[in-house]
């Protein structure tokens, strides 16, 4: 597998943005994650305490450097606050596929415009800029919410793959596996422009 370089990119509609994680996002990103809903289908709280969160950003941080993912702190634009996180990662050149995952908003923000606008810049991003031919999104067999989320935005659910991943304490996780191509791209990207009061809502231009 060839793995391109990724780089590190600010993504933002008139009402978020996702920005490229560094250390001085710490306490927001704590603040944001440290909610036991949003770990209930993961082996561990990643926001539990300052070291936890500190360790899995630098992992994140130390790939991007590396070209492997790009890692997003999500920030809310009226506030300025972050709401949660997300990434682009597991990119395959050679057959040109990439991930979204490792995606988590603060219960606050849940159901509400957050997942659409983040899934509108990442499918732009991976499709329109990356040239992208599938994105995969993935999270755990029994995360309903999740699985709707996805569902929602036009991803086709093709199957659960057991025992797919295993977790730091040993155990296996079931994956519900999602997919969006080049070709639902311009449908779903026009679905996910409607979901907002209009159009604009999902443009941005830099003053």
């Amino acid at each position: 597998m060839l793995q391109p370089r990724l780089k590190p990119t600010t993504l933002e509609t008139s009402l978020l943005k996702l920005e490229p994680m560094n250390l001085q996002h710490l306490t927001g990103f704590l603040s944001a994650g440290n909610h036991s809903q949003v770990w209930q289908h993961m082996p561990i709280n990643r926001c539990q305490n300052p070291e936890t969160a500190a360790a899995w950003m630098k992992e994140a941080i130390d790939e991007m450097t590396q070209g492997l993912q790009i890692a997003f702190v999500t920030i809310d634009k009226r506030t300025n606050k972050i709401i949660g996180s997300t990434r682009l990662f597991r990119c395959n050149d050679k057959d040109k596929s990439i991930e979204i995952g490792h995606t988590f908003i603060t219960p606050e923000f849940q159901r509400s415009y957050v997942n659409s606008h983040a899934k509108y810049l990442m499918l732009k991003h991976a499709f329109e800029h990356l040239g992208m031919a599938r994105v995969e999104i993935c999270t755990h067999e029994d995360n309903q919410q999740s699985r709707q989320a996805i569902a929602r935005i036009g991803g086709h659910f093709e199957g659960v793959l057991r025992k797919h991943r295993r977790a730091p304490n040993g155990n296996y996780r079931n994956t519900a596996l999602f997919s969006i191509i080049d070709d639902e791209w311009p449908q779903i990207k026009r679905h996910l422009l409607s979901t907002g009061k209009n159009q604009e809502e999902f443009s941005y231009v830099p003053s």
